[in-house]
């Protein structure tokens, strides 16, 4: 039982780190000093997007489920909880590039207003 929890545990982590790379600017912009964590994560998700390689969140989190004697799943995290419920047909390269565009974008989007208002802000 204990294995299931933490295979949960670790589902709820990236999920929550998904959010955080994709949505992480828009919190930067209200807390500039959280840049310093979300760039790195912004990266990291990117990178694994355009590369096409899996997160090593979906590895373990596949151990403990095979340890809890449920089965793993093949692929990875946006894979198998994501797109089979946006594209069922499964995640092509062509799709997983374009979600690390999305990625990318919303982030430049997010930095630039960010820059742009400390840029207005006068020196004290």
């Amino acid at each position: 039982m204990a294995w299931r929890w933490l295979a949960d545990l670790v589902l709820v982590v990236h999920f929550a780190f998904v959010l955080f790379v994709i949505f992480g600017g828009l919190l930067v912009i209200r807390r500039p000093k959280l840049a310093w964590l979300h760039l790195p994560a912004a990266i990291w998700g990117s990178w694994i997007e355009f590369s096409g390689r899996i997160c090593p969140l979906t590895p373990l989190e596949n151990h403990f489920r095979r340890l809890g004697g449920q089965a793993g799943y093949e692929g990875g995290f946006i894979e198998h909880y994501i797109t089979a419920i946006i594209y069922p047909e499964g995640l092509t390269r062509p799709i997983q590039i374009i979600l690390g565009l999305v990625v990318v974008c919303i982030n430049i989007a997010a930095y630039t207003i960010l820059t742009r208002r400390r840029s207005d802000t006068p020196l004290e």
